[in-house]
């Protein structure tokens, strides 16, 4: 008598179990069709942004809690026993009348000024070297390493010896505005004064505008170069085809990266700090270090957080609004 075998199953009899290598697999628990298919990259990526908004949410409720509290340094140790303040600390802030609120406008104006100046310098020294390296010349890739140099160096050490070379006495920059080129009679102080408003966009748009070339640089590679050709033929100079080619073109890199730009800049904190210290000079009290200021300085951390709450609202409204008139104007030119 013979004996059929049938591969990838057992003898029910034999062994007491049934299960083929096919019947193993049906009843093996099976992940949903939609979470493979769809959801699982955004599944992978639940851990990193839990993390994230703990990292960002916390600090910010807290912030938003003690800006409720007469907090100062006098309940350091158990801030929760700080008397409940309720909206007196933004009255303060607000009352331009008063010398905290007209310091705060006057910090608030200083750093509407610089953003405007250090945003458009940057955009514009961006534009400028990116459309220059889209050419084929010797020598390219080395300058396009030295132009993303600041961008790769440490903040605090690219400040640092900004400091060093704006010194009055021994710094290299008066020493060739004085000396090499005698575009001045005496030694310029440049961390003090009215100057250090001059010295702090130097710094900042020199730090801030490889990263604008990097993103010009890509969005450029997106340019088909058939329309140039096109353009040129047709006898357009190049500076009509970057008027009518180039900006066109380049219009949604430029609307995130002036925003990124904008928020960038109107936050930054430790270039004014290093440049100058705890204590900046009138002209640079740009709206951080005047925050930090009230907070750290005076030990009133309860102003400091209704001030930073204040900035807070100012810059999701300013966001809001770019973002609502960009995206209509990226309707209207789409219609």
């Amino acid at each position: 008598m013979t004996t059929t075998v049938t591969p990838g199953r057992t003898d029910r009899a034999g062994s007491g179990e049934s299960v083929g290598t096919t019947d193993t697999r049906r009843r093996l628990p099976r992940i949903p069709d939609r979470i493979r298919h769809g959801g699982l990259p955004y599944l992978l990526l639940l851990p990193a942004v839990v993390l994230e908004l703990l990292v960002h949410l916390i600090p910010m409720v807290i912030g938003i809690t003690m800006s409720f509290r007469q907090l100062t340094q006098f309940y350091i140790r158990n801030w929760g026993e700080a008397p409940w303040a309720a909206f007196d600390n933004y009255r303060v802030a607000v009352d331009f009348d008063a010398p905290i609120g007209q310091a705060l406008l006057h910090s608030f104006y200083v750093t509407c000024l610089f953003t405007v100046l250090a945003v458009g310098l940057s955009w514009l020294f961006g534009v400028a070297a990116a459309i220059m390296m889209q050419e084929n010349f010797r020598g390219r890739g080395f300058l396009r390493a030295v132009f993303l140099t600041p961008y790769a160096l440490p903040v605090y050490a690219a400040v640092i010896t900004w400091a060093f070379m704006f010194q009055r006495d021994n710094g290299l920059i008066n020493h060739v505005l004085q000396d090499q080129l005698g575009l001045t009679d005496e030694p310029s102080f440049w961390l003090i004064g009215d100057n250090s408003f001059i010295a702090l966009v130097v710094v900042a748009v020199w730090k801030s505008w490889p990263f604008a070339f990097l993103i010009i640089m890509a969005g450029l590679q997106n340019i088909p170069r058939e329309l140039y050709e096109a353009a040129a033929i047709d006898g357009a100079g190049i500076w009509q085809q970057i008027r009518k080619i180039t900006l066109p073109s380049l219009r949604p890199v430029n609307q995130v990266l002036v925003l990124v730009l904008f928020l960038w800049t109107f936050n930054d904190f430790n270039t004014p700090y290093v440049l100058f210290g705890r204590a900046a000079p009138e002209a640079a009290d740009l709206i951080s270090i005047h925050i930090y200021q009230s907070s750290f300085v005076t030990w009133n951390f309860g102003s400091g957080s209704a001030m930073s709450v204040l900035l807070l609202l100012f810059l999701l409204l300013v966001t809001a609004a770019y973002l609502l008139l960009t995206s209509r104007g990226r309707k209207a030119a789409d219609a």
